[in-house]
């Protein structure tokens, strides 16, 4: 929603908004100008909001009706007759009335990094772009207009069927798992919504092995590369095999937009500062990563024993017990070559009240009998916060999912 924001200022809507409590995301949003947000979501203040300045759309996270298909604010816009909408519906307004290409990057993994990439290439050619990356970026805010450009850059996330609102010029497809239980019932269910997304592309790029996933058969206008393709590791020193491969996609799918040679383009990407969250070191030997799919985390796994050999020490913190529930069977095996794991209590929301609730402890006893040797149970407190500096003390990298 952030980025939507900013890209919404600057294409000459006003904005206002709302969230349930102060963040860095809000501080960042008012830093950017967007100084009418209200702390608490309900009716009195969205009435405030409405008396000052007649709302004519609210946009919400797909997340909001899911939560508390009550929300206040929802059912104040709705009885007044205030258009509302989840956010691609605005995304794909903007794009059309300011004549934009879209260029789309999706796919279940490393879309956040293949789309600050993909925004990283243009800046670097200076050449004019618009952009939404749902993380944030040393380079550029998250979200951006720029009347001279010509191009789109957006992070399209596949949750709640988001990216089958776009048509875009060129697809980027980063990797694809099944992941979104809560949306997504089966694997074919998933997968066939990137077929459909493929489909409403005019252009599209994807790996071989994604091919095989969907059982695809590529058009002349779709790029198959190949996993295994040796320039990705000649061409590209960006640590971690996810990486190498996300900037190898990114350089052979825009070669034909930015009019360069993908050598180029994957030259440049090896100065890509990266972003927030993915593998970000916070202090030297202390890492963060988004990871919370079986995939993701092997790919963060593999960065971290990339700069630390066999001295990854990993805190392990679920995202929804659904997921958890969902991935159970993944994780016996996950963490068998780290250094030691401590797993604490999972990130709970929108969840389902009659799952059992997998307590680190529970989670603990899905692992193997290699992994449960180097693996205790922790909570976010001072104590693990000791346990942590005494491992970077002793010359370990740390990595957390969370």
């Amino acid at each position: 929603m952030g980025p939507l924001a900013l890209i919404a200022k600057q294409a000459g809507y006003e904005v206002s908004g709302s969230d349930k409590q102060t963040s860095q995301y809000t501080d960042y949003l008012k830093a950017h100008g967007i100084e009418n947000i209200h702390i608490g979501q309900t009716a009195e203040e969205i009435s405030k909001i409405h008396q000052a300045k007649p709302i004519d759309w609210l946009v919400y996270s797909s997340a909001v009706p899911m939560e508390d298909p009550n929300h206040p604010e929802l059912v104040f816009a709705k009885d007044r007759g205030i258009k509302t909408s989840k956010r691609d519906e605005l995304t794909s307004k903007i794009i059309a009335d300011k004549g934009l290409k879209l260029v789309a990057i999706a796919g279940t993994h490393g879309k956040t990094t293949t789309t600050a990439m993909a925004v990283w290439l243009f800046k670097q050619l200076k050449v004019p772009v618009s952009h939404s990356v749902g993380a944030k970026i040393s380079f550029g805010d998250m979200g951006a207009y720029d009347p001279k450009s010509q191009y789109f850059v957006l992070e399209a996330d596949e949750f709640d069927l988001n990216f089958l609102s776009f048509h875009p010029y060129m697809s980027l497809i980063t990797g694809i798992d099944w992941d979104h239980p809560d949306i997504y019932p089966s694997r074919e269910d998933y997968y066939q919504v990137f077929r459909q997304f493929i489909d409403q592309s005019e252009y599209a790029a994807f790996w071989q092995s994604d091919v095989k996933r969907l059982d695809h058969k590529p058009t002349d206008h779709q790029m198959v590369l190949d996993d295994d393709d040796p320039k990705i590791n000649q061409l590209i020193k960006l640590t971690g095999q996810v990486n190498r491969q996300n900037a190898w996609l990114t350089a052979n799918s825009l070669l034909s937009i930015l009019n360069e040679p993908a050598e180029k383009l994957a030259k440049l990407l090896n100065d890509f500062p990266g972003l927030s969250r993915r593998f970000e070191e916070i202090v030297p030997g202390l890492y963060s990563d988004y990871a919370h799919t079986p995939g993701k985390i092997r790919g963060a796994l593999q960065m971290a024993h990339e700069v630390a050999a066999d001295k990854v020490v990993v805190v392990y913190e679920g995202l929804h017990n659904l997921r958890q529930h969902f991935i159970k069977d993944e994780l016996k095996n996950l963490f068998d070559d780290v250094k030691h794991l401590y797993i604490v209590p999972s990130y709970l929301a929108r969840e389902d009240q009659t799952l059992e609730l997998l307590t680190p402890t529970k989670i603990l006893n899905l692992l193997s009998n290699k992994s449960r040797q180097q693996a205790e149970t922790a909570q976010l407190d001072d104590k693990l916060k000791q346990v942590i500096q005494k491992h970077l003390n002793d010359k370990n990298l740390v990595l957390c999912l969370s």
